[in-house]
């Protein structure tokens, strides 16, 4: 367990660091980072609403398409939504083990026009989990993304 969280930790360290890059030079004002929040805000309910009714498409839709998408979990590293899709399938299976999910968001801050870094806690409900998050998420206006 202990070796998990120091994987995620360094993996949150690089990420900021990545992500700290993107943002020397860009400043949201106060009304797009509110407005960015509310963005992200939706979709991480409807994310955790495709994955309670157990839809594995419509969770997955919300992944950038392509190579360049990044996740950190107990697999490792897995890069692309094919690989990140894949990792998920056996809880959306018939009889696969998917406990109820939720969020919480704790944090916005736009890195530039098109990058935001997320903050946020997961929340499995019956196994009581809680997993604190940071992610780079790429921001587009609505159907602009593929």
């Amino acid at each position: 367990m202990r070796q998990r969280a120091a994987r995620l930790v360094v993996a949150g360290a690089l990420l900021a660091v990545a992500c700290a890059r993107t943002a020397a030079s860009y400043h949201a004002s106060a009304a797009e980072r509110a407005a960015v929040r509310d963005q992200i805000s939706a979709m991480l309910v409807r994310s955790a609403a495709n994955w309670n009714r157990g839809d594995l498409d419509a969770f997955v839709d919300d992944y950038l398409p392509g190579d360049t998408t990044t996740f950190v979990g107990g697999r490792g590293i897995l890069r692309g939504t094919a690989p990140i899709r894949a990792a998920y399938a056996p809880r959306f299976a018939p009889g696969g083990v998917r406990d109820s999910l939720s969020f919480v968001l704790l944090d916005v801050d736009p890195l530039a026009p098109d990058v935001v870094n997320v903050i946020a806690r997961s929340v499995r409900r019956r196994a009581a989990a809680l997993l604190l998050a940071s992610a780079c998420v790429r921001n587009f206006p609505m159907g602009e993304r593929r």
